[in-house]
């Protein structure tokens, strides 16, 4: 039996630096992605990072047990390298509000980052704050009732109640950074913050367009579950039991563009890129890595596959990622050798057995994922008088996804949508593209796909 030992901050990593961020969504992708690019940043010493969970009440014991830090093993197709990521010097839970409050209430607090999912920033049709959304509503009610003592749920009336601590404090300057899969996340979050404080108080409204900075960024580093087989093998590779052991890939990529009215980490020494116009890296991302993700997790999931490595490996997949592609580059304005370069990159990430990415994990939230993953490129293709066939595959394994098949359906937007999926199929596809705002005259090659989809799935 191989002996074991936990971590420590006073054996294992640095000091505690002092947190000049917080960051709202303590999941995998933030300790492989920001917390590691802080990490490596040369200024690392000087900024700490006060984490929250997203949803999870209450500390998160596997971090609080050892003072905040934890493994990342990054997985190589033929290596592993584990490093001990000191860079979150807190962690609290979702509900620790005075905490949340009283960061922000302090000068050197630099910026507040958050990595929510795109559901997290409760977002109407219109892409303003949903209103009607209970539980933004309950928030609202809850801050007009008790007022920066309120306690709330949603994202963003979190940063509207840390913001409001702030101001309360007489203090100004301030950056959010969100770093979820959304074009243009910083305009996202300005708004869906701003409409929260106008219900609320115009005047609030006005301090932040006047003090508060919204910066966009593109994000990207494949980060699947950590599974108990991952931390028997820390475990039996360096005597290490780590259970908030978080595994990724040695491909990382952070592009960024905005201010930070009170300084950032020097992230450029690990590799961020800072730009002005991150749109086209958006595209590049969201169209390509994600895009393909999410045709995988519907479509090869129905032909069986349970895992990224899995679908590409399955020579049909592999056709329609490429055809996707195809379609998708027709509309990014980025050097073609530096697409194919990317392209290239993708199909080797997405082969490397080491990294288990469950199609099920990257399923879920379809309803909030394709209309920025697969929509625009559908129309984009459509307009051009091209068939869209690669795009409105993955339309159709959607479909199919919401009709129950492929993987298990986790959506929390679903419900309207899966009621337009079912009964008759050409009637069925015909409401999910009204739905999308994609022209009827794809339904009839939609509902073959479908069709096609609905012969060849395999149950268990």
């Amino acid at each position: 039996m191989t002996e074991s030992r936990a971590l420590s901050r006073a054996a294992d990593g640095r000091p505690a630096a002092p947190v000049r961020s917080v960051h709202l969504g303590l999941g995998n992708f933030v300790r492989a992605h920001q917390c590691w690019y802080t990490e490596h940043a040369t200024d690392a010493a000087q900024w700490g990072i006060a984490a929250f969970s997203g949803t999870t009440s209450g500390p998160p014991a596997d971090l609080t047990d050892q003072d905040s830090i934890y493994t990342l093993l990054t997985r190589a197709t033929d290596s592993d390298v584990p490093e001990v990521v000191s860079s979150i010097s807190a962690s609290f839970g979702a509900d620790d509000l005075d905490a949340w409050r009283e960061f922000f209430a302090r000068p050197e607090l630099a910026f507040a980052s958050t990595t929510v999912t795109e559901a997290g920033y409760c977002r109407n049709a219109d892409g303003g704050l949903d209103l009607d959304d209970s539980r933004v509503a309950s928030d609202l009610a809850a801050l007009r009732t008790d007022g920066a003592d309120a306690q709330v749920r949603t994202a963003p009336l979190k940063l509207l109640l840390g913001l409001m601590a702030r101001r309360a404090a007489g203090l100004g300057g301030i950056a959010v950074l969100p770093c979820d899969n959304l074009p243009e996340n910083g305009a996202v979050a300005r708004r869906v913050v701003l409409d929260a404080a106008r219900a609320l108080d115009p005047a609030l409204a006005d301090w932040i367009v006047q003090n508060v900075s919204f910066v966009s960024t593109m994000v990207d580093r494949i980060t699947p579950r950590s599974t108990t087989a991952d931390r028997s093998h820390l475990l039996a590779t360096t005597g290490i039991d780590d259970p908030a052991l978080v595994v990724t890939e040695p491909y990382a990529e952070w592009v960024i563009s905005g201010t930070f009215p009170v300084g950032r980490p020097s992230w450029e020494d690990s590799g961020a890129r800072f730009v002005d116009d991150i749109v086209p890296w958006e595209h590049r991302k969201l169209w390509l890595l994600n895009g393909s993700h999410s045709l995988m997790a519907y479509a090869a999931s129905i032909l069986g596959s349970q895992t990224v490595a899995d679908a590409i490996a399955d020579p049909r997949v592999l056709g329609w990622v490429e055809q996707w592609w195809d379609e998708a580059c027709r509309h990014l304005p980025l050097p073609a050798d530096e697409l194919a370069a990317y392209r290239a990159a993708l199909l080797s990430r997405f082969a490397n057995p080491n990294i288990r990415h469950l199609l099920a994990q990257i399923a879920a939230d379809g309803t909030q994922k394709l209309p920025v993953r697969i929509v625009p490129i559908v129309r984009a293709e459509l307009d051009a008088g091209r068939d869209a066939g690669g795009g409105l595959r993955v339309v159709a394994a959607w479909i199919a996804h919401l009709r129950g098949l492929g993987a298990p359906l986790q959506d929390n937007g679903a419900e309207q949508i899966r009621t337009l999926a079912a009964g008759d199929r050409d009637a069925a596809v015909a409401r999910v593209l009204a739905h999308l705002g994609i022209d009827g005259g794809a339904r009839k090659a939609v509902s073959a796909e479908l069709e096609r989809f609905e012969s060849s799935a395999v149950t268990t």
